[in-house]
């Protein structure tokens, strides 16, 4: 008899904003192998503007839950894999019920956003067997595994030091401040909901964790300590504000159809206001944030965070016994008026930016020349042809030679710079990253 096709796997998502786009289409795209079969959320509003999507892509609506009936739902839908996509301070609990309930999880980063729920995950990994992957979309961009292939090849050495700069703009940050992200009990802050996707890369590249954490870190720029600098306008929310019409800090929901359905048609439910005035009082995390890490390689990082810059992207520099490698990204070289009063790529990193952008990778070899090194495969959509890339392995099953999925340790080594970041804010002292946690992360498999 011929080999039966393997079962497809069952996934359902919880938590259906607008990151749960990206999973959702790209279930859709690899439904040979990946079969979507449940949401949940608080918002049933949310869970039907999802389904209409479904509808309009070809596909049936999938069954949908209250946030309430999770233990229900993976038992009734016979569900495989749990993807969680809610609010940050909420990732445990799902993780934690899907694990014991004998289901795999898939995480947006971060995967949590504080010590407790990071050890709780890890010790319902250790109790169930089951796995965690932490779905750190920037390891597959092409860029940064050809900046992993030139560092493991040894082109530039042992590497000595990292320097790591990360500018968000005006557009693209302040959508933090707009959020529910502007409460750090909700997001961790920018050190964890943000910078966990730079600190995993550093961890990647250079095959090290971090041992040792000073930071600085303060809301300069927006909240109500902003107004100083002269941009503030006086509503709460954008929508319905006569004074918020010409604000290039405002968003305006009614003008995007995904974000009138996801939020703006939603907000009946549940009050939240995606739209809120990033000078308004209640703005609690960071906007210009400071870090010097020490890792168990030897090397050191600086790292700095902008959230309030006038231009989108990064610049990372290798310092190496053999030379140097930088790496220089423009994301949008500045923000249009026509594109300010949106969301960056529409809808965080699907599209490109409007303005222009740039990338380089240079190799400076000692007493050489230095070189360029060509990039092939690289785009401007979807996180750099990261999305795509990333739910070929996750969904697809595409085999995964450079080994990028993220585990629970890989997720909580990442979130640990930035709580260690968070901690060293408050004490103005260096934190000891083995502190932290009861987990020996240095030989947790």
């Amino acid at each position: 008899m011929p080999d039966q096709a393997p079962r497809r796997r069952r996934y359902a998502l919880v938590g259906t904003g607008s990151r749960a786009e990206m999973f959702v289409r790209s279930l859709h795209d690899h439904s040979e192998s990946a079969e979507l079969v449940a949401f949940a959320d608080v918002n049933q509003s949310r869970m039907d503007a999802h389904n209409a999507w479904l509808a309009t892509a070809g596909a049936s609506p999938v069954p949908t839950y209250r946030a309430g009936d999770f233990a229900i739902m993976l038992d009734k839908e016979r569900v495989d894999v749990v993807l969680v996509t809610s609010v940050d301070r909420t990732h445990d609990e799902y993780i934690v019920a899907a694990l014991q309930a004998g289901c795999d999880v898939v995480t947006e980063k971060p995967m949590t956003t504080d010590v407790p729920r990071c050890q709780r995950i890890l010790d319902a990994v250790a109790e169930t067997g089951r796995q965690v992957t932490v779905a750190f979309n920037y390891r597959y961009n092409p860029l940064h595994e050809k900046v992993r292939e030139v560092l493991a090849a040894g082109e530039i050495g042992e590497i000595g030091s990292v320097h790591f700069e990360w500018l968000l703009d005006v557009r693209h940050g302040a959508d933090y401040f707009r959020r529910w992200h502007r409460d750090k009990a909700n997001s961790g802050g920018l050190m964890v909901h943000k910078a966990s996707h730079h600190f995993d890369l550093v961890n990647w590249w250079l095959d090290a964790v971090p041992v040792e954490v000073m930071a600085y870190g303060r809301l300069f720029f927006y909240g109500a300590e902003g107004r100083r600098h002269g941009y503030a306008r006086d509503y709460d929310r954008a929508h319905g504000a006569t004074s918020a019409a010409d604000d290039p800090f405002a968003i305006d929901l009614a003008a995007n159809p995904h974000l009138r359905a996801l939020y703006l048609d939603a907000e009946a439910e549940d009050g939240y206001h995606r739209d809120q005035n990033v000078f308004a009082p209640g703005v609690t995390i960071e906007d210009d944030m400071s870090v010097l890490a020490r890792y168990s390689s030897g090397a050191t990082m600086t790292y700095h965070l902008t959230a309030y810059s006038p231009w989108e992207g990064y610049r990372v520099m290798f310092n190496g016994s053999r030379g140097r490698l930088e790496l220089h990204v423009v994301e949008n070289d500045f923000v249009s008026p026509a594109g300010a009063r949106g969301v960056k790529g529409a809808l965080h990193g699907v599209e490109a930016a409007i303005e222009a952008g740039s990338t380089r990778i240079t190799v400076h070899p000692f007493w050489e020349q230095p070189r360029e090194v060509p990039v092939p495969g690289h785009t401007r959509e979807g996180h750099g042809g990261a999305d795509a890339r990333m739910t070929a392995v996750l969904f697809g099953g595409e085999n995964d030679p450079m080994g990028r999925e993220a585990s629970a340790r890989d997720g909580a080594l990442a979130l640990l710079t930035g709580l260690a970041a968070n901690r060293s804010f408050e004490t103005g002292l260096p934190v000891q990253v083995a502190d932290l946690l009861t987990a020996d992360l240095l030989h947790l498999a």
